[in-house]
C-alpha cells in the first residue's frame, strides 16, 4: 500500500531571513556568554555592580569650585587628582536617558600642560567587596566596565585599573566619537592569576579614568593585562589632555563594574540604599538653614559637656571628624554655644565628643544640635 504525505510549501528565503533575525541585546549577551555564571549575571540574579553610586545619584558634599589640587567633591565616593588650572565637581542633571545626575568635571581656570601635569578622577573599591574575582588563583575572573561619557573634546582617552596592593595596573582606551554627545562604553580586562587582592577594608581595586598628562605620565605604553605600576605608562593611549581651556568638560554617569565578559543593563539602586552605601565612607549631619538635635548628651561639669553620635551605617574605619563650626547645646530652654570641641573616642558606628560650654550646670542632660554652617562630617574614605 502506498501512503502519500502533502507538506506545506516551504519558502527557503523566508526561513533563512528568520535566522538572521536579531535576538535582542540582552539575548545576543546571553549567547556570548561562556558560563553559566555569566548567565546568571546577565538575567540579573544577585547585585551585579561594584560600583557605588555610579548613577551620581548621592551628593552628599555637594559642588565644589574652585579645586586646584586632591580632593572629593559632587557626587559621592568620586575623588580627582589634578595639578592643571582650577575646576569644579558637580552633581550634573545632564545625563542620558534613564539617568537623572552626573558627574561633571569644568574648567574654570585654564592651565597649561607641562611634563609633570596630570589629571584624572577616580573610584576605589573596598578589597573585601571584591574577593568574589578570585585574584591571585587559577580561576581569576574577567571584568567588564561600562559607562556613559561626554565630553567636549573628541578623541582618545584612558581607563586604568589600579591592584595598589602589589603596585599591578592594567589600562584600557576608549574612544569619544563625537563633542557634547552622550556614548556608551563598555571594557574588559582579564582577571590576575598572579595578584591576590587581600580580604580587608582597604583599596582592592581602583578605576583611574585620566583626562590630561605630560609626558611623565604618558610617555610609556598600555597594556590590557596586569603590569607594574609606572608613571610614563598612567595615561600613554590618551590623544586628549582636559584642562587647557575654559570651554573644556568631561560628564560620566551609568558606571557599572561587573563580573565576566558581557556588560548588562546598568543596576539601578533605590537612593536610599545609594545613599547608605556611601554613608559607609562619608557622613554629614546636620541640617541646612535650621538646626536639628543630633544626640543626647550632658555635662560632666558647669562647663564640660559630653555626647555620643552613633552612625547610621557601620563606617568603613574609625572616622575623622570636622564641622563647618561650633555646635549648640539646647539647655532648659537656651541655646548654648559648645566649643573647644574634640574627639574622646570613636569606633565605626560610634563617635564620643567632647566640647566647653559656658552658662550650664553641672550634670544637666541636654541636646546637641547642628545646622546650617554647623553640619559636621565624618571621613572614611578610601
Amino acid at each position: 500500500m502506498t501512503v502519500k504525505v502533502s507538506k506545506p510549501a516551504i519558502n527557503v528565503r523566508e526561513e533563512l531571513a528568520d535566522l538572521r533575525k536579531p535576538t535582542g541585546v540582552a539575548g545576543e549577551a546571553m549567547l556570548r556568554a561562556e558560563t553559566p555564571q555569566e548567565q546568571f549575571n546577565l538575567i540579573g540574579a544577585g547585585r551585579r555592580n561594584l560600583v557605588i553610586n555610579g548613577g551620581m545619584q548621592v551628593s552628599q558634599r555637594g559642588n565644589a569650585t574652585g579645586i586646584t589640587t586632591n580632593t572629593f567633591g559632587g557626587p559621592d565616593r568620586w575623588k580627582v587628582w589634578t595639578n592643571i588650572g582650577a575646576i569644579s565637581l558637580n552633581q550634573s542633571t545632564d545625563a542620558p536617558d534613564g539617568f537623572s545626575n552626573s558627574l561633571e568635571i569644568d574648567i574654570t581656570t585654564a592651565g597649561t600642560v607641562a611634563s609633570s601635569t596630570y589629571f584624572q578622577t577616580a573610584y576605589k573599591i573596598e578589597a573585601q567587596d571584591v574577593q568574589h574575582l578570585s585574584y591571585g588563583s587559577s580561576t581569576a575572573k574577567d571584568i567588564t566596565l561600562s559607562f556613559w561619557v561626554k565630553s567636549n573634546k573628541a578623541g582618545t582617552y584612558q581607563v586604568n585599573f589600579r591592584l595598589d596592593d602589589t603596585s599591578k595596573m592594567a589600562s584600557k582606551a576608549y574612544t569619544i566619537n563625537a563633542a557634547d554627545t552622550w556614548e556608551y562604553k563598555t571594557l574588559t580586562v582579564a582577571g590576575s592569576t598572579a595578584d591576590i587582592i587581600p580580604n580587608d577594608n582597604g583599596n582592592g581595586l581602583m578605576l583611574d579614568f585620566w583626562l590630561a598628562s605630560g609626558s611623565n605620565y604618558d610617555s610609556g605604553v598600555t597594556s590590557d593585562t596586569y603590569i607594574t605600576l609606572s608613571g610614563v605608562n598612567y595615561n600613554a593611549a590618551s590623544t586628549v589632555d582636559l584642562g587647557t581651556s575654559t570651554s573644556d568638560y568631561w560628564r560620566i554617569t551609568g558606571v557599572q563594574l561587573e563580573l565576566g565578559k558581557v556588560a548588562t543593563p546598568f543596576e539601578h539602586r533605590s537612593y536610599g540604599e545609594e545613599l547608605a552605601l556611601c554613608q559607609r565612607y562619608y557622613y554629614k549631619g546636620g541640617v541646612i538653614g535650621g538646626r536639628a538635635g543630633i544626640s543626647a548628651g550632658y555635662t560632666s561639669s558647669s562647663t564640660s559637656v559630653r555626647w555620643t553620635f552613633v552612625t547610621p551605617s557601620n563606617m568603613r574605619a574609625t572616622p575623622t571628624y570636622s564641622a563647618g563650626s561650633n555646635p549648640y547645646a539646647a539647655d532648659n530652654g537656651t541655646n548654648r554655644e559648645v566649643s573647644s570641641v574634640s574627639v574622646l573616642g570613636a569606633t565605626q558606628n560610634t563617635i564620643s565628643m567632647i566640647g566647653t560650654i559656658a552658662g550650664s550646670g553641672s550634670h544637666r542632660s541636654l541636646t546637641i544640635s547642628y545646622g546650617g554652617s554647623q553640619n559636621f562630617k565624618l571621613d572614611a574614605e578610601l
